[in-house]
């Protein structure tokens, strides 16, 4: 199945951040999050595993208490179930998370 990212939809993701779906099937889903700076990804915590990419600029990550910089190549891992969020410290950040199995919610 192909996904092409200028066809997909893009949607309000909450005050300074945007979604978009890029790909889906079986059970995993893939999203691009774009962010402009100090926009918030409120704490938060879901039953599905998720792998974040950061794409593009750079965020104040919070995991499970614990509290890390990241920016452009790194990644993190998010067990289920584990509160987590970012701020972003850069306009036009943007991070590529991954979701197993897929977020209904986001479809």
């Amino acid at each position: 199945m192909f996904f092409f990212g200028k066809n997909e939809q893009i949607v309000d993701a909450g005050e300074g951040a945007k979604r978009k779906l890029l790909g889906r099937g079986g059970s995993l889903m893939m999203a691009e999050v774009s962010f402009q700076k100090d926009a918030i990804g409120a704490i938060h915590s879901h039953p599905h595993e998720q792998v974040c990419y950061i794409v593009q600029g750079s965020f104040e990550f919070r995991l499970d208490g614990k509290i890390q910089r990241v920016e452009k190549g790194d990644s993190i891992y998010v067990p289920s179930n584990t509160l987590h969020g970012v701020r972003a410290l850069e306009d036009n950040s943007i991070i590529l998370d991954v979701f197993t199995p897929q977020r209904e919610d986001f479809v």
